[in-house]
């Protein structure tokens, strides 16, 4: 009895064995065409930091960081920014050094977040903050508050491409790409803005504000999204077969 189980899983791997060996040989056999699909999109970001730093010695101590800190929260409100959502404070230290030098006085700073969602609120920004008094003011980053959306429709950009390629090619030679065997997703590529191009537009803009000057247009340098896939379709004639009407 027990010779007859081992006969028969030997014949049952034999026999997946067999179709294994089977389903390949089909799949190397069936003709096929392998093609590359790409496809990118350019974003003007909506979502763009600004780092922000009070410091007592800016103004050699006459004016506190609370004081700057209440001018600069009625400026940022008078352009219509909600400071308690879109301004958060990053770090806080004092000066222990002019402490001792300095027993009447602790010169402190004070770093912070903004974020608005365009360049011309970031303009804005600019003037309400110079006209606090305050000129540290730097771009750190930016980005697409609907990056994942975004993201998915160059993916399916990307594939529609590869088949469209596949068609063009196979047209080429009388055949026609069917449904696809194989697809291989590459994956993302974003090319984020220089930070040196917004360094010095923001300080363009902080120095036409010194001398009252009408703000300059600023533009942000579009995020580019880029996609790539490899895809395989099966091969078949164009040609009808017999008047069977069905395709070979």
């Amino acid at each position: 009895m027990k010779n007859l189980m081992v006969c028969t899983v030997a014949a049952l791997l034999l026999f997946s064995a067999n179709i294994v060996s089977a389903q390949e040989k089909n799949f190397i056999d069936t003709p096929y065409i392998e093609v590359t699909g790409k496809a990118e999109m350019e974003v003007v970001p909506d979502e763009i930091y600004v780092g922000i730093t009070i410091n007592e010695k800016d103004n050699k101590g006459k004016i506190s960081v609370d004081q700057q800190e209440q001018e600069m929260f009625k400026q940022l409100k008078e352009i219509g920014i909600d400071v308690e959502k879109d301004l958060v404070v990053q770090d806080m230290s004092s000066d222990l050094q002019s402490f001792f030098l300095r027993k009447d006085a602790i010169l402190t700073s004070k770093s912070y977040q903004l974020k608005v969602n365009s360049a011309t609120q970031l303009g804005k920004a600019f003037q309400a903050l110079q006209a606090a008094g305050i000129s540290d003011v730097r771009i750190e980053r930016t980005d697409i508050s609907n990056i994942d959306e975004l993201r998915q429709e160059v993916r399916v950009k990307a594939i529609q491409a590869a088949k469209k390629n596949a068609e063009v090619l196979a047209e080429a030679i009388g055949q026609k790409a069917r449904w696809a065997i194989y697809i291989q997703d590459y994956g993302f590529n974003m090319r984020p803005y220089s930070n040196v191009m917004f360094a010095k537009s923001a300080q363009v803009a902080m120095d036409e504000a010194v001398v009252a000057a009408p703000m300059p247009q600023l533009e942000f340098q579009k995020i580019k999204i880029e996609h790539s896939v490899m895809a395989r379709f099966i091969l078949g004639t164009s040609v009808f077969s017999n008047g069977s009407g069905k395709e070979k």
